[in-house]
């Protein structure tokens, strides 16, 4: 069976374009994040809700207590964890995954946990949203203070 030029249709240029304009949009979109999810670990700070971190069970102490300022909070890139003592003394955790579109976040100072691509910012007392695009919360985390050291629950 023989076929023919005839027998195939050449897709149209409106079709051309569309999928022009996806795949810009998809390689945007995965530029803008880092595929490690939005945010969906479900767990609370210390002494409220408890749920699940990445690290559940981990015997080692995250921090110290002395390693967290007081008034800001430090970043634990490997563990996904956001540590932060709005007051002296009160230890409180968040996922480090921008609720956005998931991009790790990268500096916690002024009162606030602060994202890299987009300039979203979170509150370091409760996750909550201070600074759009991000409309949601970060996730808490479940730690737990012992002493001087800081550990994931």
């Amino acid at each position: 069976m023989s076929l023919s030029r005839e027998s195939f249709s050449s897709p149209s240029r409106r079709a051309v374009v569309t999928a022009a304009g996806a795949v810009g949009l998809a390689a945007t979109l995965a530029a803008c994040g880092d595929s490690g999810g939005s945010g969906t670990v479900s767990s609370g700070s210390a002494g409220s809700d408890s749920a699940k971190s990445p690290d559940k069970g981990s015997a080692a102490p995250l921090a110290k207590t002395a390693d967290i300022p007081e008034g800001g909070g430090k970043i634990f890139k490997d563990q996904q964890v956001v540590v932060t003592q709005p007051a002296k003394g009160e230890f409180k955790a968040f996922t480090s995954t921008c609720t956005h579109q998931g991009c790790t976040v990268s500096s916690v100072s002024g009162g606030t946990i602060n994202c890299p691509c987009h300039g979203s910012k979170f509150s370091i007392e409760d996750g909550s949203v201070k600074h759009p695009p991000a409309t949601e919360a970060l996730a808490a985390m479940k730690i737990q203070v012992s002493g001087d050291e800081i550990k994931l629950a």
